[in-house]
């Protein structure tokens, strides 16, 4: 039995002598299956998340200290301000490790959306690659002559076998045409999942490029300084920048996303007067 579809004809699982023996059978995988699958996704997209979160181990969220809110009495703001600059003082050069396994994280994340579009391809025998272009075709093309590759993927008609006791008491077989109601969402769900993981590798490979960029080229980070917190004096940011490490930076960086501009503006200031001072002093040892 064959379903029309254009002038091509598929073939429909179960049913036996539709398809010229040259031709290669085509196995359709299970709903259960399949519901399976998106669950390893969902997990394996949520892993470089869990990881970082694991290795960061709430290292911001400590330095931040309330301050994203800015209204505190003086006091308390000034001797939170303190605590902060002692720490970034104290632990320069101590952050390039916390740092690149953020940068790697990412890297991770890179490697996950590849791999899963693979591990999609796999489970649905090597269409998924061209799953998304075949669509577009398909909406492209005469109607005549176009065959839809969500059906072929995922059909809705298949042949069904129940086997029930007959009048004799003997165990008879049934054989009937079965319609898959859920192949019409799933046909839709990969679909979307084909162009979401598309556009997540690209976005995620000019991520990392991007990165490669920020920890190589000093230049870079000042203006992404310059950009991103317009309070802060460029002479500062040429300070910190210039002898402060990746690690260093970056986290400095991540605390100014995270607490009030005002406030990160003066422990910014006072972290590179404090670069000044360091210098002064070894002159004077010298």
């Amino acid at each position: 039995m064959r379903k029309k579809l254009g002038r091509t004809s598929i073939h429909l699982a179960g049913f036996e002598h539709t398809i010229p023996v040259s031709e290669k059978e085509k196995t359709f995988h299970a709903h259960p299956v399949i519901g399976r699958l998106k669950s390893y996704v969902a997990i394996l997209f949520y892993a470089p998340r869990w990881l970082w979160k694991s290795w960061e181990g709430g290292k911001l969220q400590a330095l931040k200290m309330d301050l994203d809110v800015g209204i505190m009495t003086e006091v308390d703001r000034k001797q939170k301000e303190e605590m902060m600059l002692t720490y970034l003082q104290n632990n320069r050069q101590y952050h390039n490790f916390w740092a690149f396994k953020y940068f790697f994280c990412e890297f991770l994340a890179l490697v996950n959306v590849i791999g899963q579009i693979f591990l999609m391809d796999h489970f649905l025998d090597g269409e998924f690659f061209t799953y998304g272009i075949d669509v577009i075709n398909f909406m492209q093309s005469d109607q005549e002559d176009r065959v839809d590759p969500m059906i072929y993927i995922f059909p809705r008609m298949t042949k069904c076998t129940f086997y029930k006791y007959g009048v004799s008491g003997e165990v008879e077989r049934h054989d009937s045409i079965c319609i898959l109601p859920l192949n019409i969402v799933n046909e839709k769900i990969y679909i979307v999942l084909w162009f979401w993981f598309i556009i997540l590798a690209i976005l995620t490979l000019l991520l990392i490029i991007y990165r490669l960029c920020m920890v190589t080229s000093y230049r870079l980070r000042a203006y992404l300084f310059k950009i991103n917190y317009g309070l802060i004096r460029r002479s500062d940011i040429e300070k910190i920048t210039r002898h402060y490490s990746v690690g260093d930076w970056y986290l400095l960086y991540m605390i100014g996303v995270n607490i009030d501009a005002r406030i990160f503006n003066e422990v910014f200031h006072e972290l590179a007067e404090k670069i000044i001072d360091d210098r002064e002093e070894k002159r004077h040892i010298i």
